[in-house]
């Protein structure tokens, strides 16, 4: 039986998805504001707003699980140490997801931003 998978899967398989949120979660950490998919920015922001939700912690448990899910030190040191103080204050919504044109006459997909707050 078949049963609804949570999420999109971007007619990729799991190993593939994995890798293309965790590289546009990447990107998006080092430079705070990246170009996509209307639905891949939709399906990267819970996974950057938990990140960022470990950085306001900064504990050790937190850092090693950042680094496990994002696979860049750089990145998550990056996140410690700008993104995370930014947003000590701040209850959720770190992210916002702007609607761009569409590409052209021949490619339906919307584009969009995704960018913090």
């Amino acid at each position: 039986m078949a049963y609804t998978t949570k999420g999109q899967t971007f007619h990729r398989e799991a190993g593939q998805r994995r890798a293309l949120i965790r590289s546009l979660a990447r990107s998006l950490v080092l430079e705070e504001r990246i170009s996509t998919t209307e639905a891949k920015a939709k399906a990267l922001r819970p996974f950057v707003e938990r990140l960022v939700t470990y950085a306001k912690k900064n504990t050790l448990a937190s850092r090693r699980l950042a680094v496990s899910r994002l696979g860049d030190k750089e990145a998550v040191k990056k996140l410690f140490s700008t993104i995370g103080p930014r947003y000590a204050n701040r209850a959720g919504g770190y992210t916002r997801v702007t609607k761009r044109a569409k590409r052209g006459s021949n490619d339906a997909r919307t584009l969009a931003y995704i960018a913090f707050v």
